[in-house]
């Protein structure tokens, strides 16, 4: 690392980037929207030129990639009681209803420049009104404008950078990202820009792609001019990395961290090559180096995939960034293609924001509009057995059919909820994605594929708890069903004893088909409950995993489970071990999670495995967690995380986080500084299963 890049990296952690930051009352601007009866398009369109008009180009020393925001408020362009109002009438949306969880098409847009899109929205919008196409006159209008003002916002940057002195900076921003990259700097510069606009446009969770597959053309062309030798490009690719961490903390997520920024490298190009190149390792690289949350790293990764691939993944699982998530193509490709992504598309994959997978620029996935809380099917589904059946005449089957029909039941209800979406407009992002300006329709009304991915939270527990009712109250009769479902309402008290059966019972994550074959019929009937059901959009629904922050909400709904569990008490993050559960070591947690195909259920959700930090004293723990990974993917895993954690520093963390401002975890889908996180999501941290490589 350079003494620029280090000051600059220091200076950033130290949060001096917030000197440059104002506050902007946005309020007359919605009333203003309100009161005139403004068209989300030109709500969109507007917000962003008000927003970048209100920007301020300021500079950090000795940078040499810009932009950074100015404003800390971005607009709100509905009143919540307009969004209520829709609601009434029927329509559905995804969180806040605009564009998030994205990644725009990044690569075709640095090439061309934002001067050739305005040159064929010129050409489009002159069709358009040819043919009398108001809605494409409308969209192409607006987004031309949308262009213009992100244009307008480089043209200031780039006077002021000259007026300071500021020539390198000057002459990149002379070029981009009006006119086509040239360079590799010319390329990050235009990415940062294109980024960060999609962040003032209102979308969030905006996803950064395969730069190692979109860049990489750059890369080569400057080491064969002789303009960059390798140490020059990794420093580039660290400042560029380090702005990712600039205006990360006004950026919206559940958590400080949770912001999507994700980058995909490896895997297969669109041909079906190896992808995996000198670019890729130089982000590796650059990640170990800088230790920083931002950008999250996603590497794909297949059974061909040499092992020092997978040590070099391991070096950054050592420094305890949480990364890089792992996906498999041996599963991931042929799973996308079963649910109608074309080939080519399926091999070019990458992440929304957390692991949820989409294709970069031709996706419109919600890929978490939702989820079904498994643990919550089970309680209902054991309630109502002893409520219309009582104890004599249930047998287990009773108690898996019941469960697999509310599963089923909450499955049809999303679908139902969800029969009329709409996602607001995105005029900016949708001149950057695939083929919304030869359509002339905004991004929001649909791109090439527009399916739905649903949730599938507290998978562990569920199995868990239907292993501990076949146990105690079929096999062994220490109690009647009504009994058990009475004692989960009271925390078990008083029956310490067949708490303590219950948390004995098998578990998964020890490799015990007592348990497994039961998570082997849950995401058996999981993977095909969506089967023949489409959205309004034309898409299907995608199940997953995968649990977001519903591993803390949904506990919140029940009470006690089965598997021994108290009330309120997290479920396990995504698909990984029930929390406190004593399990064998990480192979056998491999093992049992491995055992279902998990190819029907590959919206997202990885499994979730906590090493102690003790697992790479030794001279050989990276080549050991690095065989670690390598055999979650020859058994056909679909995801895979790993957190490198020390409990004892963890709980040190929480009585004295002004000392471990550095520490990070991966939290659900994404890493964090542990200090930044609220309580209940540190607690489930330091709750989840410690293991030993």
């Amino acid at each position: 690392m350079t003494e620029r890049i280090k000051s600059l990296l220091d200076r950033t952690f130290d949060k001096e980037q917030r000197k440059f930051r104002r506050d902007v009352d946005w309020k007359p601007l919605l009333e203003r929207f309100i009161a005139e009866g403004t068209s989300d398009e030109a709500r969109a369109r507007m917000g962003l030129v008000e927003m970048l008009a209100a920007e301020t180009p300021a500079f950090m020393e000795g940078e040499r990639i810009a932009f950074l925001r100015t404003v800390r408020q971005i607009p709100d362009l509905h009143s919540d009681e307009e969004m209520d109002e829709r609601r009434r009438n029927g329509t559905a949306f995804g969180e806040k209803g605009v564009v998030f969880n994205l990644t725009a098409d990044f690569g075709p847009a640095i090439h061309d420049g934002l001067g050739a899109r305005l040159g064929a929205i010129d050409a489009r919008l002159a069709k358009c009104r040819e043919e009398g196409d108001a809605e494409g006159v409308e969209f192409l209008e607006n987004a031309r404008l949308s262009v213009l003002a992100v244009l307008d916002l480089a043209e200031r940057y780039r006077a002021e950078a000259e007026k300071r002195g500021l020539s390198e900076i000057a002459d990149t921003l002379s070029r981009v990202p009006y006119f086509g990259a040239r360079t590799f700097h010319e390329a990050l510069q235009s990415l940062r820009i294109l980024h960060y606009a999609m962040w003032c446009e209102g979308e969030y969770h905006c996803g950064l792609g395969r730069i190692d597959q979109y860049l990489l053309p750059y890369y080569y062309a400057d080491i064969a001019a002789g303009r960059l030798d390798e140490d020059g490009a990794l420093e580039l690719v660290e400042e560029f990395f380090i702005a990712c961490n600039r205006d990360s903390d006004l950026y919206i997520g559940v958590q400080q961290g949770d912001n999507g920024q994700s980058v995909m490298l490896g895997g297969l190009s669109r041909d079906g090559t190896p992808a995996f190149n000198a670019l890729s390792r130089l982000c590796l690289k650059a990640c170990g180096e800088l230790k920083l949350v931002d950008p999250k790293i996603n590497l794909r990764v297949d059974k061909t995939t040499p092992l020092e691939v997978f040590e070099a993944g391991t070096e950054l699982t050592k420094e305890g960034l949480g990364f890089p998530q792992y996906a498999n193509d041996d599963v991931v490709i042929p799973a996308l293609q079963r649910w109608g992504y074309e080939l080519e598309d399926a091999r070019d994959y990458s992440v929304a924001a957390c692991w949820e997978f989409l294709v970069p620029g031709c996706g419109m996935d919600i890929n978490n509009i939702d989820a079904v809380s498994f643990v919550g099917c089970l309680d209902a589904a054991l309630r109502r057995l002893v409520k219309e059946r009582g104890d004599m005449s249930v047998s287990f089957d009773d108690v898996k059919a019941e469960f697999r029909g509310e599963v089923q039941r909450r499955a049809d209800a999303l679908v139902e909820k969800y029969r009329h979406v709409e996602i607001l407009p995105g005029p900016f992002v949708s001149v950057i994605s695939t083929g919304c300006v030869d359509r002339a329709r905004d991004i929001c009304r649909g791109a090439k594929y527009n399916n739905f991915g649903i949730h599938g939270t507290g998978i562990s527990v569920a199995v868990d708890s239907l292993a501990s009712v076949r146990e105690l109250v079929f096999e062994r009769r220490l109690v009647t069903l009504s009994e058990l479902v009475g004692l989960l309402d009271t925390d078990f008290a008083g029956r310490d004893d067949v708490r303590a059966a219950a948390k004995a019972a098998p578990k998964m994550g020890n490799a015990d088909a007592r348990a497994d074959d039961i998570a082997k019929w849950l995401i058996d009937f999981w993977g095909r409950a969506f089967d023949g059901k489409r959205n309004d959009r034309g898409g299907i629904f995608r199940p997953g995993t995968g649990s977001a922050m519903y591993y803390i909400w949904h506990a919140r709904e029940v009470r006690a489970s089965a598997d021994g569990r108290l009330s309120g008490e997290p479920f396990s993050a995504n698909y990984a071990p029930s929390l406190d559960v004593p399990v064998k070591g990480p192979v056998s947690v491999v093992r049992s999670f491995t055992e279902p195909d998990l190819r029907p259920v590959c919206n997202g959700g990885p499994l979730t495995i906590e090493i102690h930090d003790s697992a790479f004293a030794m001279p050989d723990g990276v080549a050991k967690v690095a065989h670690l990974v390598k055999f979650f993917i020859d058994r056909g895993g679909h995801q895979l995380q790993i957190n490198t954690i020390n409990r004892a520093t963890l709980k040190e963390a929480q009585a004295h986080p002004e000392l471990h401002r550095h520490l990070i975890v991966r939290v659900w889908g994404w890493s964090g500084y542990f200090v930044e996180l609220d309580r209940e999501y540190q607690d489930q941290i330091i709750s989840r299963v410690e293991l030993c490589a």
